[in-house]
């Protein structure tokens, strides 16, 4: 029995990766023209640092993350998500040594021992930015409209930006004594997980999807209600910003995220029809994060992208763009000598940036032809033993079906001039 790919994941194959490419290019455009420089992590870390960083009490650290102990007998995480990393090497490579703030992004493969369906995987992709040592809410809006940004600009359309404020330590704390007691009768109608939660984090319990706990929270205490006059204050500005910048956005006082490090401001874009995941995009601050795992004081923001899932969004809408030819023209060649000397002719074009290729199973010129319409090609070169005694190169447009003659030694400079107009 031949082997499989391992469940919950996938093969990104030609004709499909050149989408995520096209995804990729705009992702690194957007970050460039906002000033965020790339960084790139270990795909494998410390588990505490997932374990301090993400939260005990979450479902990824509890349920999904694949850990494993090394040679050295080391407890070792595939990284399950990247701001607990980036916030790892900011402190390790002592960029808060550097001019602040540190305007970062990434794009890269994560993996969660989950449940695979439609829009999720056990190794996704990620692209994501991180801003760490800036407190001030424009911080927050820029960082929204970032992604923003990006959205507008790939097309999507139907798209609901949810914002809320989960508050700081003690708002929090006030909001946590106000949600326990209102569930504290309704807790036997809880699942299982949620049950937990109540006591070590009922936050949370806002968060879950469950409808019997959807329908036990219905009128609990948000954490709007509860916010303290400096949250209140940082929550209206951002809002306000956002509002003046042209991006559309809706309150949502039950969206509290499902990772324990967030303060303040937290958001999610969603959008329908990509099946049972609507969320495409979602982050917000995490002021305490840094100090966490051993740093220095450092306030930080950022968001998490689902590569997969904008993708889906993008097929059924219709916005990724039409598959181009890969090639511009087929080099044809009949016999051995016709073979080296066309290699020796597309080695030049090839070094001038022009996208040639050629046969390399010794196929009959009709099979070759059929192979350079397949690939799209717009020309054929044909080089056989009649053309090399005349030292000619036969270039035939397969769009108009016409074809020219040129001398081999001009036959460079034609083709560039021809690749150039596009023509």
């Amino acid at each position: 029995m031949a082997i499989q790919r391992p469940k919950g994941t996938q093969d990104l194959l030609p004709g499909t990766i050149e989408q995520w490419q096209y995804l990729e290019d705009a992702i690194r455009l957007v970050c460039r023209e906002y000033g965020y420089e790339e960084i790139r992590t270990p795909m494998f870390e410390a588990t505490e640092l997932f374990q301090r960083g993400v939260g005990q009490t979450t479902d990824i650290v509890k349920k999904e993350m694949y850990t494993f102990q090394d040679k050295g007998d080391r407890s070792m995480t595939l990284r399950p998500e990247m701001t607990a990393s980036v916030c790892r090497a900011y402190v390790e490579d002592k960029l808060y040594g550097q001019p602040q703030p540190m305007k970062l992004y990434y794009i890269g493969p994560m993996f969660r021992y989950e449940r695979p369906q439609s829009g999720r995987f056990r190794q996704f992709h990620q692209f994501g930015v991180e801003v760490l040592g800036a407190d001030q809410p424009i911080v927050d809006a820029e960082v929204i409209s970032l992604v923003w940004n990006l959205f507008q600009r790939l097309g999507l359309v139907g798209l609901e930006v949810h914002v809320n404020s989960v508050g700081c330590p003690i708002c929090r704390a006030r909001h946590r004594e106000q949600l326990q007691e209102f569930l504290a009768t309704r807790k036997s109608v809880l699942c299982n997980d949620c049950q937990e939660r109540f006591e070590r984090n009922p936050l949370r319990i806002l968060d879950c999807k469950n409808p019997s706990c959807q329908a036990a929270t219905s009128g609990a205490p948000t954490t709007k209600d509860t916010l303290c006059e400096d949250c209140s204050i940082h929550f209206e500005r951002v809002l306000a910003i956002l509002g003046r910048a042209g991006v559309v956005y809706r309150v949502n006082p039950r969206l509290v995220r499902g990772l324990d490090y967030y303060t303040k401001t937290a958001f999610e874009v969603m959008v329908e029809e990509i099946g049972a995941q609507s969320a495409i995009c979602g982050g917000g601050r995490y002021d305490k994060l840094v100090e966490e795992i051993g740093g220095p004081p450092t306030p930080g923001i950022g968001f998490a992208m689902g590569i997969e899932r904008v993708l889906a969004a993008l097929q059924v809408q219709d916005k990724l763009p039409k598959e181009e030819p890969k090639l511009f023209a087929m080099l044809i060649s009949l016999g051995e000598k016709a073979q080296t000397e066309g290699f020796a002719l597309l080695s030049t074009l090839r070094s001038k940036g022009v996208p040639v290729g050629m046969d390399l199973l010794g196929r009959s010129l009709k099979n070759q032809l059929k192979s350079a319409n397949r690939q799209g090609a717009r020309y054929a070169f044909i080089l056989g033993e009649e053309e090399l005694a005349r030292n000619v190169l036969v270039i035939r447009d397969l769009t108009l079906g016409e074809q020219m003659e040129v001398l081999l030694i001009d036959a460079v400079e034609e083709i560039n001039k021809k690749y150039q107009r596009g023509v």
